[in-house]
């Protein structure tokens, strides 16, 4: 078998590169300065720096639910520290984000040396077993496993839609290794198929119920947009030609202009209008759902378990019974094909409309909050990037009726203050030869708590 040699940092950068990353983000420290060096000789991937590490988190958040996979470097200890807050929403929120921590030499990790940026008790797998809590795989890398390693960690990353760890020694990243045919060819991404007998029983259960249902409708949630399977989801709404709506976590997800579209469904935060249609349907297929307190208007969702069929990432829910690793991804495009023919009938329902608001007398020369936010719709283009900071401005979009192809960021579950600068530049970055405006909707608190962003910005 024919092999090739390559160092661990530019075998990391060129898997990096192959999924499409072309900047990474993050803040110098002598522990990543090689891996630096490497980053500013490598075709085809630019060095981002950051003025502090949690802008960096930020940053490739917001890359990373672009481009669909993000990259940041930190140093050892301090730095890392510094993020993870930020990769920890990436976690709850459920975005792909490769956190690359420079690490010691390894000969001062083997023999417990007291170095800086350590507790001084010589454990230098501390930091990275706090990260155990927040990623979703980790790696050391070493001279033996970091073929193998890289290829496992990006590869659930990607499949798993959550951050991984990877640590690198500050000695190791020039390290040559030896590449053979199977670590140059693109990674597997290749889904797990669901058992057949649980697939197969989901699915017929699902046809019965359907054939039944008088008044059937959609609900679209985060974990849908998250795990890239809108194209999937929007075949079956058409194929099905039933009303959808989507939560607050998945506004945007499908276009409010599109005829099926009814609307934003929170519970007692949704308009009378949506709420009467959500209550009155007889089955209710949820695709995706996230069922956080924000995102569920404050825990006010009513829909009844027996009405109620759930497809998640890992598992399928008919009323009280669950399919146990019964993945919708690739459920939903069995059920679009075997979907019922005698029970397809052109959508015929109002177009979505949101009542304008009415300003009496003494608000005309006023700002006021339910004018502002149906009026600014007007002023973003289609296809913009809009995000929204936590607090008043994700809760003022909530309502507010997206153009065409706008892309919604916000953290609605993890909700940390000054997220929307840091992932604006990200998501700008990402989106720069796709000519797309970015709008950032953010509190002056917020702003001033994450404003060195706009450094970078402006480099």
């Amino acid at each position: 078998m024919s092999s090739s040699k390559m160092t661990i940092g530019n075998n990391l950068l060129r898997r990096l590169k192959s999924l499409g990353i072309d900047i990474i983000f993050g803040v110098p420290g002598d522990y990543n300065l090689p891996f630096l060096d490497q980053i500013e000789d490598f075709g085809g991937i630019q060095w981002g720096n950051n003025c502090n590490e949690l802008n960096a988190s930020y940053t490739a958040d917001g890359y990373a639910r672009i481009r669909g996979i993000g990259a940041l470097v930190t140093t050892f200890g301090v730095g890392e520290l510094s993020a993870i807050n930020g990769i920890a929403g990436s976690y709850a929120e459920m975005v792909s984000v490769v956190h690359i921590v420079g690490t010691p030499p390894t000969t001062s990790q083997i023999s417990s040396a007291i170095l800086h940026y350590t507790l001084g008790n010589g454990d230098f797998q501390v930091f990275a077993n706090m990260y155990k809590e927040v990623t979703i795989a980790q790696a050391t890398l070493t001279k033996e496993n970091a073929v193998e390693e890289i290829d496992r960690i990006l590869t659930q990353c990607l499949l798993k839609g959550r951050p991984v760890y990877i640590g690198l020694a500050v000695d190791l990243s020039g390290y040559e290794v030896n590449l053979d045919s199977s670590s140059i060819k693109p990674l597997n991404l290749s889904l797990v198929r669901n058992p057949k007998n649980e697939h197969q029983a989901a699915l017929e259960n699902v046809l019965d119920l359907v054939k039944k249902a008088e008044r059937m409708i959609v609900i679209v949630d985060a974990c849908a947009v998250r795990h890239d399977i809108m194209n999937k989801v929007l075949k079956f709404i058409e194929h099905t030609q039933l009303p959808v709506y989507v939560t607050h976590m998945a506004k945007g997800g499908i276009d409010e202009d599109h005829p099926q579209f009814r609307g934003v469904f929170a519970g007692n935060c949704s308009t009378e209008q949506v709420q009467e249609e959500v209550y009155d349907a007889d089955l209710i297929l949820s695709i995706g759902s996230m069922n956080s307190d924000f995102n569920t208007g404050g825990f006010t969702y009513r829909l009844s378990q027996k009405k109620t069929i759930e497809f998640h990432t890992y598992h399928t829910k008919i009323f009280y019974a669950i399919y146990d690793k019964v993945d919708m991804r690739e459920l939903l495009p069995d059920l679009t094909e075997h979907w019922p023919t005698d029970i397809i009938y052109s959508y015929k329902g109002k177009p979505y409309e949101i009542e304008k608001p009415i300003l009496d007398s003494k608000h005309q020369y006023e700002i006021v909050q339910e004018y502002f936010w149906h009026k600014l719709s007007v002023f973003i283009p289609e296809n913009s990037i809009v995000i929204a900071e936590t607090g008043t401005s994700e809760f003022g979009i909530f309502n507010m009726r997206a153009p065409r192809g706008v892309t919604f960021l916000t953290q609605i579950l993890w909700g940390s203050i000054g997220y929307s600068v840091g992932a604006a530049l990200g998501a700008a970055l990402a989106a720069k030869d796709q000519n797309r405006r970015v709008f950032v909707l953010v509190g002056d608190g917020s702003f001033l708590y994450e404003n060195e962003a706009q450094d970078m910005a402006f480099h």
